[in-house]
């Protein structure tokens, strides 16, 4: 059995950033308060709980004056900072720099539409942490929008500045954008800023190709990563022999039947480590059954 792990699969530039900023911190002793999981993988999870890292929501704050407060790569809203300070919390900010721009742009965007009466409008999915950032940093005045059917949030009567939180699918970017313009009273008043992350869209058109060359894939990725809800998705749609696991004992010996060539590939918060864990499972399995 042939059994390949997809070179361009695992942690984006982003958790990669966040992960070292972690390492280094706990590497010095004592406990750091993650607020929210690091990144949405169960198993990577796990491994820096062991080194002291620990997980925090936002109303565990009052309790952590004096302590070190690491801000994952999705972001924060300024409230978060502010709070952070007035309890005497250090901040470990390990906000990817492409949120932190995009963090930005919302801002600036919100500027823009203030004077003309316009809305901003941010693809993405409600509740995730990198939205929760972004809409905060105009105070939660901003629309979000997860597909169509949510277009009839915004009155197209009105100036639209439209953006992507930084995972979020190009082709549905693009559809929305065409439709906002159809819908509009004026074309022109709706301004389009794609600000979708390269390092991972890109991902979408590899992963296509990946998984057609194998007669069956694993996608490897946590339950709560919504990049791995999307990224598996292009892999079942390019080879409906795509199965999702989060870690290798899930892996199912009826899936490997009849198959010669396994890809093994996974989402920007899955560790490389975990998809060498996958593949030797599966090896182990095919030395089994020969």
């Amino acid at each position: 059995m042939q059994i390949e792990i997809d070179d361009k699969s695992g942690f984006c530039f982003g958790v990669v950033r966040a992960i070292t900023k972690a390492e280094e911190a706990l590497a010095g002793g004592g406990t750091v308060y993650s607020l929210g999981d690091i990144v949405h993988n169960r198993i990577e999870v796990q491994r820096l709980e062991r080194l002291g890292l620990r997980t925090v929501t936002h109303d565990d704050m009052p309790r952590l004056s004096g302590c070190r407060l690491f801000i994952r790569a999705h972001g924060e809203p300024p409230a978060t900072y502010s709070e952070a300070r007035k309890l005497g919390i250090e901040v470990i900010d390990a906000t990817c720099p492409v949120v932190a721009r995009l963090q930005r742009r919302v801002v600036e965007a919100f500027e823009r539409m203030q004077p003309l009466g316009g809305q901003v409008v941010i693809l993405g999915k409600r509740g995730h942490a990198e939205v929760v950032g972004l809409t905060g940093q105009v105070g939660g005045r901003a629309i979000v929008i997860e597909g169509p059917g949510d277009l009839a949030l915004i009155d197209f009567s009105k100036p639209v500045h439209f953006l992507s939180q930084t995972t979020q699918s190009i082709a549905l970017f693009e559809e929305l954008g065409e439709e906002m313009r159809r819908r509009a009273a004026d074309p022109q008043q709706v301004y389009i800023e794609d600000t979708i992350c390269r390092q991972v869209s890109g991902r979408e058109q590899h992963l296509t190709e990946f998984a057609r060359r194998f007669d069956a894939v694993l996608f490897v990725c946590g339950r709560k990563s919504s990049n791995g809800k999307v990224l598996s998705e292009v892999c079942r749609r390019a080879n409906p022999r795509t199965y999702v696991v989060e870690e290798a004992p899930e892996v199912e010996p009826a899936w490997l039947a009849g198959a010669h060539r396994i890809g093994i590939c996974g989402a920007t918060s899955t560790p490389r480590w975990l998809m060498q864990e996958v593949a030797d499972a599966v090896a182990d399995l095919a030395e089994k059954n020969m």
